[in-house]
């Protein structure tokens, strides 16, 4: 049963720096229409949003929208939030933000939102499960998933015959025989910390609890126990990449896949537009990343992209939810399925991309994880963690580390869990 909401960690601001802010649209006036305002954090998507905000303020005579796509908008989003001046509509991803939103009780519970009966379940799953406690209510509304595993250049497997693995003995044969033709299997862009994330997140979500974090909160568990064998794989994948994989950034790796100079590269669907721009020719597919012995132990990586929440301080929730009926419209789905290589939250029949073709059945069945990281405190700083361990090669230290650091910048949810599992979750 879901429990009381608890509001013992506030905003959990203390590492955002006041300068940061974006005006407000409320102040204007358009003929009496009521004004709504989102903000959402996604700028690589802003000019389909300026298409939905012209298209949405052509069709309506009552409501005037406005949707802000600004850099830095998390940050922005916390300052604003600071000053007790609140958008009506935010859009973010689902991560730890989001819980600690849902916490300090600045979102609103759009249980009543009709259009939730039209997300798939498996999100609306996710969402819930990043509530630092159980909370009554729902908060968001999923817009777009991504999904992180392996992609892989589909010309060349063809062309030498390779089979895609479903297990981790699989995987390693593959690379052995990959190698063997004188292929390099992976490449890697461990310059950039954050790219550390991915082949991790892939494989925890095959070797670990999904709610493994959760579980170490309540004290039933630690990540030296659930961590440990994701850690030694993770180690022996590098034995498949470049010599030095700390040499190269992001896109670089994306450029190195994209020229062929690897056979796979581990890394999330988000990555796709940045290796067309450089060969757009190139014959993307993708599978889900068999970490573990059994092929029926793998899941898809998966977790929210983009959702939106209407904040507790919205004056018209109603005609918040009419903007976001005209979001979830198949059509502007479609649209920005197109533009990101997304994956809908809606159920519906809607046109991916090809790339995600290794993943479809995963998507379609609801066999979806969320990204192990979406837990993690931003201040702890995993990635770089990662990128550490993957140069020291040092498991035990690294996962005592882990587990230590874990305490020290979780405090404060610790305790809240506790609070709450000693409150007989009431």
């Amino acid at each position: 049963m879901k429990g009381k909401r608890i509001r013992s960690l506030g905003l959990m601001l203390s590492c955002i720096v006041a300068a940061f802010s974006i005006g407000g649209c409320g102040d204007s006036k358009n003929d009496g229409k009521v004004e709504v305002e989102i903000v959402q954090y996604k700028p690589e998507a802003a000019n389909y949003f300026t298409m939905v905000e012209e298209a949405f303020n052509a069709s309506h005579d009552n409501i005037h929208l406005t949707i802000h796509s600004p850099n830095d908008a998390m940050a922005i989003l916390k300052t604003r939030f600071i000053r007790e001046d609140y958008p009506d509509i935010i859009g973010i991803g689902g991560d730890i933000n989001y819980s600690y939103f849902v916490d300090a009780e600045i979102l609103a519970d759009i249980s009543g939102y009709t259009g939730l009966s039209n997300i798939k379940q498996a999100y609306l799953d996710i969402g819930e499960s990043l509530e630092l406690v159980p909370t009554d209510g729902t908060y968001a509304a999923p817009y777009m998933a991504n999904a992180a595993g392996v992609l892989y250049n589909r010309e060349m497997f063809a062309e030498h015959g390779w089979e895609i693995p479903k297990t981790w003995d699989e995987l390693m044969e593959l690379c052995e025989e990959i190698q063997s033709e004188g292929i390099l299997p992976f490449y890697f862009g461990f310059k950039d910390t954050w790219t550390c994330l991915a082949p991790w997140n892939s494989m925890a979500v095959d070797l670990s609890p999904a709610d493994t974090a959760k579980q170490v909160n309540r004290g039933e568990t630690t990540f030296t126990k659930e961590y440990r064998e994701v850690s030694e794989k993770y180690i022996k994948l590098l034995d498949y990449g470049p010599d030095d994989p700390f040499a190269f950034a992001y896109n670089d790796a994306c450029t190195a896949f994209a020229r062929g100079e690897s056979a796979m590269y581990p890394i999330g669907s988000y990555a796709a537009p940045q290796i067309l721009s450089v060969n757009p020719d190139l014959d993307i597919d993708s599978f889900v990343m068999p970490a573990n012995d059994s092929a029926d132990g793998n899941t898809l990586n998966s977790g929210i992209d983009l959702q939106f929440c209407v904040t507790a301080e919205c004056e018209n929730p109603e005609a918040a939810y009419e903007v976001l009926d005209f979001l979830y419209k198949d059509e502007n789905i479609q649209q920005y399925i197109d533009a990101q290589n997304a994956i809908p939250c809606k159920e519906g029949d809607f046109t991916l991309s090809p790339i995600l073709d290794g993943m479809h059945e995963y998507i379609e069945s609801g066999n979806m994880t969320d990204y192990q990281d979406h837990y993690y405190p931003s201040e702890m700083a995993v990635d770089a963690q990662l990128q550490t361990f993957l140069i020291e090669k040092d498991v035990d230290a690294f996962l005592s580390k882990f587990d230590k650091d874990w305490q020290r910048y979780n405090r404060d949810i610790i305790r809240l869990v506790q609070e709450y599992e000693t409150s007989g979750a009431q």
